[in-house]
Formats: structure tokens, C-alpha cells, sequence
């Protein structure tokens, strides 16, 4: 989808932009490729540079933004220097940008997840800068990523929602002011423990941060301090030929360890997602194989309603076309 938009800044006759992106999704620590391309006004104009934000719409939630939603921008990528564009002339600038790793996910295996990404380009011309063009992109999870999700999928976990969240998981180690949050309902087993199951993500080059976070609204793991959370963190390379043979049996054990650590310290596990107060399990594990099959995904993102997503994108591509973050 291309959307074009006449420099305001500069009024009617001003140049206009477009960006294209490559089709297909792109990878968390990938890179992601398109072409702007511009087209002269009624006058020349010299352009003093071409610029790509990533944006991305978040959930404020409390604290300095207040509540809602807004626009983070999370990349910034400067694509052409100055050159100068005479009245009518049209310009091509290829440009391929590679993403922070801990880009979120919007997709799995094409259903939608209900996150919203954009590229928004800025042109600078003549001292005035205005924000021409706001392109959605997808996001595909990683191997790894995709192997957990199917996991939870087949161990019983089902999709509630996935959004993003402005703040930090403490005792990580988040690079973007905001993260995704994935809430699953709890395999059946655990269901008369645990509420509610919130999934991050945090991947670095040679690895990926697992965090599960169990969600008990009172009751007997509340300890009689109102359902504290409870937050634990697993690691696994990103591939490798001495994965995990039963990815199953991993992430089985992982919520096991989750649910079992809540029970024995109930309010002592907590862990704040804007401090590091509050005690973590790390476990190692081995080497990710790749992917596994696509086997129990339904379970995890069937519940997205494509319409939906649909609508809300958007929503985030009329609603903040604006300057900075929300």
C-alpha cells in the first residue's frame, strides 16, 4: 500500500513523496528494503535530506504519557543527503535499513497479531520538514520465536491479545522503550492456578530472552498480597544443531518452573516491569533446532480477529501522522 501526502509545509505545488516497501515480512534483526521516491513540485527546491522512521503505536498505560496509546518512534535512518530537485523531476532512492532485534511481531504465519509498525518518511526541504508518507510493514517472528508460540500452542495455551507496552522489564536487558506483551490463557493443567500467561520476547544477535510472567488475580497464590505477578526469564540461542528435541517438554518445564516459583514466594516473586526489584529463574537451555512444525499455532493466534487489525492500522496511520512520540 502506498500513501501519498503534498507537503504541507510547503502549500500547494510542493513536492510530493511516496514510499514503496519490499513485499513479504520482514525478521526481527533483518532488514527491511523499499524505494522512496519523490517528485518535483511547481519549483525547484533543494532537499536537504531523505529520512525513514520506524513507529510504532504503544500502550502508554501510567506514568509521564498518561494512558492510552501513542507513537514511539524506535529507528531513525537517514537515506539521502542533500541534492537538489528541480520543478517537475522525479527521483528513485533505494534504501534497505535493518531493524533493532527486539522488533516486535505482527504476524505469525500470516495471521495478524493485533501490533501495528509503520515507516514514516520525512522530507527536508528548504529548512521546512514535513512527514510525506506512513507505511505500515509487517514482522515475522523469529525461528526460535515461532518454535515457543507453536509449543504453547499444543501444550494448550490460547491467544488472548498482543500488544505493545511503553516501559521496561527490570533485570533485562530491553533496548527499546517499550516491549510486546503476548497474554495466553494457561494450559488447562494450570488453569485453577494461574489467570492469564503474558509472553516477551527480548532477542539479541546470538540469543533469545524467553519472559513469562503468571497472572493470578487472588486466590491461593495471591499469599494475601492481592495476586502479585509473578516473572520468570529463560534463554535459548538463536539456532543451532544441538537444539532441543522436544520443544514441548521445554516449554512445559518452563511453565512448571513459572507456577512453582509463584507458589513457593508468592509476593517475593514479583518482578516490576519498571525496576529490577524482585527475583527472576534464569534457566539455560540448549541450541534451537529451527522451527518446529505448524502444529498448534491455531492455538495461539487463532483468536485474532483480521477485521480487526485491519481497522486499527488504520486508525494508527490516520490518527499519527504527527511529529515525535506520543
Amino acid at each position: 500500500m502506498v500513501f501519498k501526502r503534498l507537503l504541507g509545509s510547503l502549500g500547494v505545488g510542493g513536492p510530493t513523496v511516496d514510499t514503496t516497501l519490499a513485499p513479504g515480512a520482514a525478521r526481527p534483526g533483518g532488514t527491511l528494503s523499499g524505494r522512496v521516491r519523490i517528485v518535483g513540485g511547481t519549483a525547484g527546491h533543494d532537499v536537504e535530506q531523505v529520512a525513514l522512521e520506524l513507529v510504532a503505536r504503544v500502550e502508554t498505560g501510567d506514568g509521564e504519557h498518561g494512558d492510552g496509546e501513542g507513537v514511539v518512534v524506535f529507528g531513525r535512518h537517514t537515506v539521502s543527503g542533500p541534492f537538489r530537485l528541480a520543478a517537475g523531476e522525479e527521483t528513485s532512492i533505494p534504501f534497505t535499513v535493518t531493524l533493532p532485534w527486539e522488533t516486535p511481531a505482527t504476524e505469525l504465519y500470516g495471521r495478524q497479531l493485533g501490533v501495528v509498525l509503520g515507516v514514516r518518511t520525512e522530507l527536508a526541504v528548504a529548512g521546512a520538514r514535513d512527514c510525506g508518507d506512513l507505511d505500515p510493514f509487517a514482522v515475522a517472528p523469529l525461528p526460535a520465536q515461532e518454535a515457543v508460540l507453536e509449543a504453547l500452542g499444543r501444550l494448550g495455551c490460547g491467544f488472548r491479545s498482543a500488544d505493545l507496552e511503553y516501559g521496561r522489564i527490570g533485570g533485562t536487558g530491553q533496548q527499546l522503550p517499550f516491549y510486546q506483551e503476548i497474554e495466553l490463557t494457561p494450559p488447562p493443567h494450570f488453569a485453577h492456578q494461574v489467570d492469564e500467561i503474558e509472553l516477551t520476547f527480548l532477542a539479541v544477535p546470538g540469543a533469545l530472552e524467553v519472559v513469562l510472567e503468571a497472572d493470578k488475580r487472588g486466590g491461593p497464590l495471591s499469599d494475601g498480597h492481592g495476586g502479585h505477578d509473578a516473572l520468570s526469564r529463560f534463554t535459548v540461542p538463536h539456532e543451532g544443531s544441538a537444539g532441543p528435541r522436544d520443544w514441548n517438554a521445554l516449554v512445559d518445564g518452563w511453565m512448571r518452573e513459572l507456577v512453582e516459583h509463584r507458589a513457593s514466594y508468592g509476593s517475593h516473586a514479583v518482578y516490576g516491569h519498571d525496576s529490577g526489584i524482585g527475583a527472576a529463574v534464569t534457566a539455560g537451555a540448549a541450541g534451537v533446532a529451527g522451527a518446529a512444525g505448524v502444529a498448534g499455532v491455531a492455538g495461539v493466534a487463532g483468536g485474532t480477529v483480521a477485521a480487526q487489525v485491519v481497522d486499527e492500522a488504520g486508525d494508527f496511520l490516520e490518527g499519527h501522522s504527527g511529529d515525535g512520540e506520543g
